[in-house]
């Protein structure tokens, strides 16, 4: 087997071949003590630029002159669903009117979406914290065939048996049913 011209280049290749395997193997080692060998460069440039130093700064550099200005947020929605707090929802009516008369002019449900007026239902688009504890609600109205936008302050009494509704600068004051 051993003795024609193709039998020592049969035999460099098998040589190659196991030695490749085992360079290959001695490379991939273990992974014990965090996967590096000591003296083995696993980045060109660390091997390259071993005691790379920043440059100084020249003359002309840019450098900014003082930090950024602090951009301060929008306040964070009242409700962070964006819906009205529970302790507003329910039914309310005038303050001389009697709980129940659906027939009364300022009977109120608030729901955690919408407003139910006597004459028209208002679809909660927005809510953020308004003065005095309350709450400030930008809401899509509808009603009598027209639709139109309001942002109404509400404003709880301390008991919570009172809400103010302040609409275009005008304050209604109902009570709880």
């Amino acid at each position: 087997m051993g003795t024609g011209p193709y039998a020592t280049g049969f035999c460099f290749m098998r040589v190659t071949i196991c030695l490749s395997s085992l360079i290959l193997l001695a490379a991939c080692g273990s992974e014990e003590g965090g996967g590096r060998q000591p003296g083995v460069a696993t980045n060109i440039v660390d091997r390259a630029l071993p005691d790379r130093m920043d440059a100084e700064p020249t003359s002309n550099a840019i450098q900014t002159a003082e930090a950024p200005p602090a951009v301060d947020a929008p306040p964070p929605p009242y409700a962070p669903t964006g819906l009205i707090p529970a302790s507003l929802q329910g039914r309310w009516t005038g303050v001389d009117d009697r709980c129940g008369d659906r027939a009364a002019d300022l009977e109120l449900t608030i729901e955690p979406e919408n407003f139910v007026f006597h004459e028209s239902v208002g679809a909660v688009q927005s809510v953020t914290q308004g003065e005095e504890g309350g709450v400030r609600v930008t809401a899509a109205f509808t009603g009598e065939g027209q639709s139109w936008t309001r942002t109404l302050d509400l404003r709880p009494s301390a008991d919570g048996g009172r809400l103010t509704i302040v609409n275009d600068g005008i304050a209604t004051t109902r009570k709880r049913c």
